[in-house]
């Protein structure tokens, strides 16, 4: 559990809940937190499970925040039904519900009777698509060979929308490429890295890989290179964290479509300051995603590259 910015709960304040900030992707989102909270001066109280797998202690944490009694609760749920019962209770305690980086499922929330102020993050399906038009445009459009997805949690929402946006573009963008196994890699690096690793020796022609996050990739990163096929096979992310930087600055890992995260914590704050003094916020708010490469960086030009963190 991590706590910080910690204010007296008569203050209006706001509670935020991440999945973990073991993982660099939502240790960025926490920093934009930060800075939204200073720019809009308001107090806010944050706490994280110990990995984005602990869907029973994320319960608990979001219960024990709901005693501190926040303005609102910007909520980032591990899955989109595990945090229900205790966003059920703020609903109740008329507590305003955000959900970071869009975790849940809509249909789920609408089955619940739970109304979300608003979903804040990149579009999952548009980053998985942005994925396979950044393959096509390397493999070329005419391009043949079998092609992994290495999905997060299953079940996941953000992870189904980056695997179907990735393979539904495939299929328009290159053809040839053909999607041979999409498995859940539980978000877990050493369990990609296995994937990857039984993967290639069924598939030793093996052309690519689409990861559904950046610590998965890396994992897969390390089983290509293992094999020595690293020159052979085109190994894509999603997130754009710090280590995934340094991974394609090093010309090992491809690529990855970076999420922005800072961002999405940043506009997540300012949104609600804006929805608490009853200013109209859209329902769902998309924050813009890069196709990191080797030439992005080295160019250096492109607006959006001062957000990756």
């Amino acid at each position: 559990m991590a706590s910080v910015g910690i204010a007296k709960a008569d203050d209006g304040e706001y509670g935020v809940l991440m999945k973990t900030l073991a993982n660099p992707f939502w240790g960025a989102m926490a920093e934009g937190v930060k800075a939204g909270a200073e720019k809009a001066g308001v107090k806010y109280f944050l706490q994280a499970a110990e990995s984005d797998q602990a869907s029973e202690p994320q319960l608990n944490l979001c219960n024990t925040m709901l005693q501190r009694k926040p303005v609102a609760m910007i909520t980032a749920a591990i899955s989109s039904t595990n945090l229900l019962p205790c966003l059920k209770a703020a609903q109740d305690a008329k507590i305003k519900i955000v959900d970071l980086d869009n975790n849940l499922d809509q249909t789920v929330l609408d089955n619940e009777g739970i109304k979300v102020t608003f979903h804040i993050g990149s579009d999952n399906i548009a980053a998985g698509a942005q994925a396979a038009d950044y393959l096509a445009q390397k493999l070329g459009k005419d391009a043949k060979g079998p092609v992994l997805v290495i999905e997060g949690l299953s079940g996941n929402i953000t992870s189904q929308k980056r695997a179907s946006g990735f393979a539904d573009r495939l299929k328009e963008a290159a053809p040839g490429l053909e999607i041979i196994g999409s498995l859940p890699g539980d978000w877990d690096r050493g369990k990609a890295a296995s994937i990857a690793n039984d993967t290639l020796t069924a598939h030793p022609d093996l052309a690519a890989i689409f990861c559904a996050n950046d610590g998965m990739a890396l994992g897969a990163v390390e089983a290509v290179y293992a094999a020595g096929k690293g020159d052979q096979v085109t190994i894509i992310g999603v997130d754009g964290n710090s280590d995934a930087v340094k991974s394609i600055k090093q010309g090992r890992l491809n690529a990855s479509v970076a999420q922005l995260p800072y961002l999405v914590g940043e506009q997540a704050v300012e949104n609600v300051k804006k929805a608490l003094a009853g200013e109209t916020v859209p329902e769902s708010i998309a924050v813009p995603t890069l196709v990191v490469t080797k030439d992005t960086l080295e160019a250096g030009t492109d607006p959006l590259l001062k957000y990756l963190k």
